[in-house]
């Protein structure tokens, strides 16, 4: 008989409605201060709950894989009603083990469309960056998983121009992982829009008044000795712009470290052969 009564599973859906229900309820614990403690935990204990099952249905575990339909169904529901974009702005409110299965959801989630309509999502992550202790932590993976799509990529130079050196550096690791792992993305990317490209990572990367955002620029496109074939022949197609680039960068004050890294940069890009591809 116990069978019986037993609570039928959760749909994708329902997850999703559950937990943007719980997502408003956390936005108002902290802007109404007089809300019950005990309850706002409860509440919060509830929405990692949430988070997990998410988690679950997007990546599957060591005993079931992903099913399209949940993920398709989950997916749906979660761009209604601005459930993603509260997510984001949640993480703060939310337990560590909370953060990791939301970033993991978000990044996950993420779709060139949605970012096309809703682009100042980046600027509530860059926010998180700047307001939030943890915040390179927290952002980060969404951060980089955000930079992969072309309307987004476009604003890298001026997230890698920020003065916070933190984001400055996120943004400069996300591009060398994007140089060196990405690589279908990446050639694609700098195939159709090499001439604002070069002339963007010129102006704006290798004569910014910042020391260090000079110093990673010269060294992004050699920060992987394992460059992939599609990225070295594009490299390898703009070599002689690249080199006028780097000929012409001069620093205010003498620096032999600065002038080393350079040598050593020009060298590799100098040495470039074409590759077949796989």
């Amino acid at each position: 008989m116990k069978g019986l009564f037993k609570s039928k599973p959760r749909t994708p859906p329902d997850i999703v409605r559950q937990t943007r229900d719980l997502l408003v309820y956390a936005d108002r614990s902290v802007s109404t201060p007089d809300l019950r403690e005990s309850k706002s935990q409860e509440k919060l204990a509830e929405l990692s709950k949430s988070l997990r099952e998410s988690k679950l249905i997007l990546y599957g575990n060591s005993e079931a894989e992903p099913v399209a339909e949940a993920c398709a169904q989950l997916t749906l529901e979660f761009f209604k009603g601005e459930t993603l974009r509260g997510l984001i702005t949640s993480l703060p409110y939310l337990s560590l083990e909370g953060r990791k299965d939301a970033t993991q959801v978000n990044s996950r989630l993420v779709a060139s469309d949605y970012l096309e309509s809703n682009i100042d999502l980046m600027d509530v992550l860059v926010d998180g960056f700047e307001t939030h202790r943890s915040g390179v932590t927290l952002y980060g993976t969404m951060f980089r998983e955000c930079i992969r799509h072309q309307i987004v990529a476009k604003s890298f130079f001026y997230y890698v121009q920020l003065p916070n050196f933190d984001i400055a550096a996120d943004a400069a690791a996300t591009f060398k992982e994007l140089l060196t792992r990405q690589k279908s993305t990446v050639a694609e990317f700098l195939t159709k829009n090499e001439e604002w490209f070069f002339a963007d990572f010129n102006s704006k990367l290798l004569e910014s008044s910042n020391y260090i955002t000079r110093r990673q620029a010269i060294k992004l496109f050699v920060a992987n000795q394992k460059k992939p074939s599609d990225i070295i022949n594009v490299l390898v197609a703009n070599r002689n712009k690249l080199l006028r680039l780097l000929a012409d960068l001069k620093l205010d004050k003498e620096d032999e470290s600065f002038e080393a890294d350079k040598a050593h940069v020009v060298s590799e890009i100098a040495s470039l052969k074409p590759r077949d591809l796989a």
